[in-house]
């Protein structure tokens, strides 16, 4: 979702979706929005997944404050990041997330008497690999306690492998194809970003068990070019005459 709106996001979560991602790298969120959004979603058997900009402590305490329970953090390239990452979605003494639970939308504002005790087990973290680097550094990554999860972007891949745009291209799925099977063979879930039909098809058959297969503003998109050009070709068929009248 990147439309960065609690109206839209209750669209997205009334579709009949499994999960949607509410997306703080690309899209133009901040922590009101994304919280707007979760409040949206929460009405809906959907599971809410935030996408941060960036794997930095602060943001992950804020978000986890408002209620996200599901965080996936792109550019992860090495197993110290992955470590780090853990240690700041848990509380101590194993992690370093800050404690306010009076403040925090996530403990009803301390009416969920044992948050406290609780919340490290309700955490779903998930890394995004995306770069050669990641890669090279997949199995170490994935082997960190405390990941529960690894997403595969392809756009980013594609490009950081010498084929920008062209997630198609043989080399980046042959790459995606290994990738998938490391991370199954970790024992950790395995996930990734494809709208075309037959690749999703193909990564679910390798063991994909979270995939994103679109984006509000590309169905938003693509729907209004193609009623567009459909009304325009309809304007098109139309007779010109000389009696006035509205064409538009």
């Amino acid at each position: 979702m990147g439309l960065a709106n609690g109206y839209t996001a209750e669209i997205c979560a009334a579709i009949g979706f499994d999960w949607l991602v509410v997306d703080g790298e690309h899209a133009p969120n901040d922590i009101r929005s994304m919280l707007q959004q979760l409040q949206a979603i929460a009405a809906y058997p959907v599971h809410p997944v935030v996408r941060l900009p960036i794997g930095e402590t602060y943001l992950i305490k804020q978000v986890l404050d408002i209620g996200a329970q599901t965080v996936l953090v792109p550019m992860v390239e090495t197993a110290r990041y992955a470590e780090d990452l853990v240690v700041a979605t848990r509380y101590p003494p194993g992690g370093v997330r800050g404690i306010a639970s009076a403040l925090a939308r996530a403990a009803c504002w301390n009416m969920t008497s044992d948050y406290l005790e609780t919340a490290n087990d309700q955490i779903c973290l998930l890394v995004q690999i995306e770069t050669r680097r990641g890669l090279d550094n997949l199995d170490e990554i994935a082997a960190v306690p405390g990941i529960d999860g690894v997403f595969i972007g392809p756009v980013d891949l594609a490009g950081n492998l010498g084929h920008l745009g062209k997630t198609g291209a043989r080399e980046v799925i042959s790459v995606i194809e290994r990738g998938i099977r490391r991370i199954r063979l970790a024992g950790k879930a395995a996930g990734i970003f494809e709208c075309d039909e037959n690749l999703v098809r193909h990564y679910l058959s390798l063991g994909c068990t979270f995939v994103a297969v679109g984006a509000d503003v590309i169905i938003l998109s693509r729907a209004g070019q193609a009623l567009a050009r459909q009304f325009k070709n309809l304007l098109q068929a139309i007779p010109a005459t000389d009696e006035g009248g509205c064409r538009g």
